[in-house]
């Protein structure tokens, strides 16, 4: 495929679009569902183990997005690393030379253990914790540290999440099955 790195186990299905492809790296067990888009700048895309990004899913921007270890990103879900403004002071979309666009590039990190809710955006510069759920439809504008549960437009910590899956993580990679 031309990809830079595909862990073992890993199931993507055949309508999902690459661009970039050398510049995306995916761990091992992860599944990538139907339709999403995920396309890399130069700085790349990292996906981690165990990883499930649901169908119609859109990663894409001009700087780096990370996806850690067990994570899931459900269905209609869309990671900027850029973004234009929109105040009106600039013309803006990918037609236009830069001289006259005002863009924000910055980094996407998702920690373990998150779980982001359908429909949901985040925006370019958010670093989502380990262990953060957050709800569907969901528009994240700021960082949510670990194991926080997270909802609303704009987004609004609720309060914090168990860490029992961390037990369980440990059971389940020193298993047999």
């Amino acid at each position: 495929m031309g990809i830079k790195k595909v862990g073992e186990g890993t199931i993507v299905d055949p309508t999902v679009r690459f661009i970039n492809i050398s510049n995306i790296e995916i761990g091992a067990n992860t599944r990538i569902d139907a339709f999403t888009l995920i396309s890399a700048s130069s700085k790349g895309i990292s996906i981690g183990d165990h990883v499930h990004i649901g169908s119609h899913t859109l990663m894409v921007g001009s700087e780096y997005i990370h996806i850690g270890d067990f994570t899931g990103l459900s269905g209609r879900v869309s990671v900027y690393s850029s973004n234009d403004d929109y105040s009106g002071d600039y013309l803006t979309g990918p037609t236009v030379p830069m001289k006259f666009r005002n863009v924000t590039n910055k980094s996407v990190i998702i920690g373990r253990h998150s779980v982001i809710g359908s429909g949901s955006v985040i925006l370019p510069g958010i670093n989502i914790g380990n262990g953060v759920s957050v709800g569907s439809l969901s528009f994240i504008n700021q960082d949510i540290p670990n194991f926080k549960i997270a909802v609303g437009s704009p987004i609004r910590i609720l309060r914090s999440r168990s860490r029992k899956f961390l037990e369980l993580e440990k059971e389940f990679t020193t298993s047999s099955e």
